[in-house]
C-alpha cells in the first residue's frame, strides 16, 4: 500500500489485509507502508519517508501479535519518540476482528435449532456484531466494520471496568409480514438519547447517521436470526464504553461503540400481555435528583439487582421504585416506565432526570391521546397508584405489559386486565405499526430490505 501525502490531508483509518496506520501529510513527503502477512504468522511493517517537519508514522514502532482469533490479529503498539509526538496516541487494545467484506458462506439460511416457539429473553450468540472506534482527543467515531461476534479484549485500567464509564442502548428489528425485509422502530431516537446520555457521562458519540447505519448493518449480517413474525424479534444491544486506559478519575482516552444482537422472545416469563405482579420497594431506590437515572449508564443497573432478586423470590415479577426525597412518588420499574389509568385519564411519572425517558413510552403517550384520552406527564403518588383501574408498563424490552397486582406494604391491589384493556388497544396498535401490519402514518418505522 503506498500512501501519497499532501497538505492539509488527513487520510482515515484504512486496512491492508489486517494491518492499521493512520497517516497525517504535511507539506513535502511521501510515506510508503507495505505489510505483508501469512495467516497465523506475524505481521510486519516496512516504513519509510523522509525527515521534515510533517506529521507521519512514529519513526520508531515495536509491533507484535496480540491475538490471533480464526479471523483475528492486531498491532500491540505503536508509538512515536519524535519530539512532536505520535499520530497514535492510543492503543488498540481489542482482538475484534475487522471485515472488510463479510463472508457467509458456511451459514445456513436459519437460525440454528431454536426453538421459536418458546423463545425467551435469553442470550443467544448470533453471527456478526458491529465495531467502531474513537480517540477522545479527535472526538469524531472512524468508519466501523463488522466483525465476527466474540469477546472483547480490554486493558484492566480501561475506563469503563474502574469507572463505569459506558451507556448502552437497546431497540429490536422485526421481520416483515410479506417477507419482503426487516423494520427498524424509531432508531435515531435511540441514538439521540445515548447522545444525550454520553454528554452526560462526558464521552463522545456516534453521530445519528453514524448510530442508524451500525444498528443496520448488525441485522443484515445476521438476518437469519431474526424470528418468524409473531414468534419475536431481533434484540440489538449498542455499547458505548470507555476502553481506553485510565488511573486516575477522568474520561478514558479511547471509546469504542458496539452493537450486538440477539433473537428473544417475551421478557416476563408470564408471556405476551400476561399480566404480571410489581411489589412497591421501601428500601431501596433507583436513582436521586441530580444523578444518572435520566440516562441509560451501565451504573444505573446492578444497583437494582438486589431488590429485583428479593422480589423474584417472593413470587413477583419486578420491583416499582419510590422516589428518594419523598419516598410517596411512584417512578419506574427496574427496566420500564409506569402508566396509571384513572377513567378518562391517563398518567405517567414525568422524566425530571431520575426516569428513563422511553421511547416505547413516548410512542405510548402519542397513541394513546390518538384514541381520546387525556395523557398527564407529572407526578404519580402511591394513592394513584393503589386507587387506578389499570396499570401497565412499557419499554423495548417489555413491550406492553399489564399489571395484575401491586403489593405495597403488605396489601395487594388489584388492577383491570384482559382484552377490553386500554393496554391492550395499545399493544395491538404498537405491534401491528412495529411489524409492518399497520400503516405507519407517524414515520416511526425504519425499512431495512
Amino acid at each position: 500500500m503506498a500512501v501519497q501525502s499532501s497538505a492539509r490531508r488527513v487520510l482515515p483509518w484504512a486496512w491492508n489485509g489486517q494491518a492499521l496506520a493512520r497517516v497525517s501529510g504535511g507539506a513535502l513527503g511521501t510515506v510508503r507502508v507495505r505489510a505483508r502477512f501469512a495467516w497465523l504468522r506475524k505481521l510486519f511493517f516496512v516504513c519509510h519517508f523522509p525527515m521534515s517537519n510533517m506529521l507521519c508514522l512514529p519513526a520508531s514502532m515495536r509491533m507484535g501479535m496480540i491475538s490471533i482469533g480464526a479471523h483475528s490479529m492486531r498491532l500491540l503498539d505503536m508509538q512515536g519518540r519524535s519530539g512532536g509526538g505520535s499520530l497514535l496516541q492510543s492503543r488498540w487494545q481489542s482482538s475484534l476482528p475487522q471485515l472488510g467484506r463479510v463472508d457467509r458462506s458456511d451459514e445456513e439460511n436459519t437460525g440454528g435449532d431454536i426453538d421459536w416457539d418458546n423463545l425467551g429473553f435469553g442470550l443467544t450468540p448470533t453471527d456478526y456484531m458491529y465495531v467502531m472506534r474513537c480517540p477522545q482527543a479527535s472526538g469524531v467515531f472512524a468508519r466501523g466494520e463488522l466483525s465476527r461476534y466474540g469477546n472483547v479484549e480490554l486493558s484492566p485500567s480501561s475506563g469503563v471496568l474502574n469507572y463505569g464509564q459506558g451507556l448502552f442502548e437497546g431497540l429490536k428489528a422485526y421481520r416483515r409480514a410479506d417477507g419482503a425485509g426487516y423494520m427498524l422502530f424509531r432508531p435515531e431516537e435511540n441514538a439521540r438519547r445515548m447522545q444525550a446520555g454520553a454528554e452526560r457521562m462526558c464521552m463522545p458519540a456516534p453521530s445519528v447517521e453514524q448510530f442508524v447505519h451500525a444498528v443496520k448493518q448488525t441485522v443484515l449480517a445476521n438476518t437469519r436470526w431474526v424470528p418468524p413474525q409473531g414468534k419475536g424479534a431481533l434484540y440489538i444491544r449498542p455499547l458505548l464504553i470507555g476502553s481506553g486506559a485510565i488511573l486516575g478519575l477522568a474520561p478514558a482516552p479511547e471509546y469504542t461503540f458496539v452493537i450486538y444482537a440477539s433473537p428473544v422472545g417475551t421478557y416476563f416469563k408470564e408471556g405476551i400481555m400476561s399480566a404480571i405482579h410489581l411489589l412497591v420497594e421501601e428500601e431501596f431506590h433507583r436513582a436521586m435528583p441530580g444523578g444518572t437515572g435520566g440516562v441509560k449508564t451501565i451504573t444505573n443497573y446492578a444497583p437494582v439487582l438486589k431488590a429485583q432478586m428479593d422480589a423474584k423470590s417472593k413470587g413477583f415479577a419486578d420491583v416499582l421504585y419510590l422516589d428518594s426525597v419523598h419516598k410517596r412518588y411512584v417512578e419506574e420499574a427496574s427496566s420500564c416506565n409506569l402508566f396509571v389509568l384513572k377513567g378518562g385519564t391517563l398518567a405517567t411519572p414525568a422524566t425530571a432526570g431520575t426516569i428513563l425517558p422511553g421511547i416505547t413510552r413516548r410512542s405510548i403517550i402519542e397513541l394513546a391521546r390518538d384514541r381520546g384520552y387525556r395523557v398527564e406527564e407529572r407526578l404519580v403518588s402511591i394513592d394513584d397508584l393503589v386507587g387506578a383501574d389499570e396499570v401497565f408498563c412499557t419499554g423495548t424490552a417489555v413491550g406492553v405489559t399489564p399489571v395484575s397486582t401491586v403489593t405495597y406494604k403488605g396489601t395487594r391491589y388489584e388492577f383491570r386486565t384482559g382484552e377490553d384493556t386500554l393496554s391492550r388497544k395499545l399493544y395491538d396498535t404498537l405491534t401491528s405499526i412495529q411489524m409492518g401490519l399497520a400503516e405507519d402514518k407517524k414515520g416511526w418505522t425504519v425499512a431495512i430490505d
